[in-house]
């Protein structure tokens, strides 16, 4: 599957720029869900429920592993695709390293989870990448400008005129993209930069966090970020749609939660 293509097709086919995060958090789990198996469960019916709203899920490893629960995550993703084959898993990892660990991390990615694109740090730059780049057939999502308040700490820094979340994105188009795979994450709380990053990939896809619980506004995200098709977005939430109920409804909920996001989100997109 062409994580490029399959993404493209997602947002046509269920109208959605709405990416869902699937976030288990310990203690938040709905009343008679625990354990491994409880967390599966709590994911496998968010997605079931929610399936035909979004264009990506988007599980967080490190919630999966810090519950000893890998083996969870495998399952999923093996889930989502039997069942849902037209919409692409995105492995929130921010991965980065170098030589044949990076080469061992594409293969945690694509191969072991299965995977279709995977978050990446660009901070060791082009060699730490290339093993996710080589794989045209899959997504490399790189950190640009983040959503969490320190991020402007180094990304915000002067280069030559640019601050380095500019001189990244023009990076990223111009020398990494030659397979057409690359996307880039770009916080929703910061609407006005996420701007002058559209400005400078063109029609390159964007992850963006940072709605809902950290406050991101849906009317600024899609007025600097879309497209002039109005597509472009992988609009993220996690929280506000998983948790949106504690009881026993809790995939109903989280079903008219995601719908309402893309009710939302469609309001802008023209």
């Amino acid at each position: 599957m062409n994580f490029m293509t399959t993404l493209k097709d997602a947002w046509r086919r269920n109208d959605s720029l709405v990416c869902v995060g699937l976030d288990p958090e310990p203690g938040r789990l709905p009343a008679g869900l625990s354990g491994n198996e409880g967390i599966f469960t709590f994911c496998r019916d968010i997605v079931d429920a929610t399936a035909g709203l979004v264009c990506a899920y988007k599980p967080q490893i490190a919630h999966f592993a810090a519950q000893r629960a890998e083996g969870v995550l495998e399952r999923l993703i093996a889930h989502i695709h039997e069942r849902h084959p037209g919409i692409p898993v995105i492995l929130d990892a921010k991965r980065g390293d170098i030589g044949s660990t990076a080469r061992h991390y594409a293969a945690e990615a694509f191969e072991r989870y299965d995977a279709d694109a995977v978050t990446l740090n660009p901070y060791l730059g082009r060699d730490s990448i290339d093993p996710f780049l080589e794989r045209a057939d899959k997504g490399v999502i790189l950190l640009c400008r983040t959503s969490n308040p320190g991020g402007a700490d180094f990304q915000a820094l002067d280069c030559g005129g640019q601050p380095l979340y500019i001189r990244v994105a023009e990076t990223i188009a111009r020398d990494w993209n030659g397979n057409g795979n690359c996307a880039l994450v770009t916080g929703a709380t910061w609407p006005e930069e996420l701007g002058r990053v559209r400005a400078v990939v063109g029609d390159m896809p964007l992850l963006v966090p940072g709605i809902g619980a950290q406050g991101g506004d849906i009317e600024a995200v899609m007025a600097q970020g879309r497209t002039a098709e109005g597509t472009g977005l992988m609009i993220s939430s996690s929280r506000a749609i998983l948790y949106a109920s504690a009881g026993s409804d809790f995939a109903d909920v989280a079903h008219r939660a995601a719908d309402e996001m893309r009710k939302s989100v469609n309001s802008h997109r023209q």
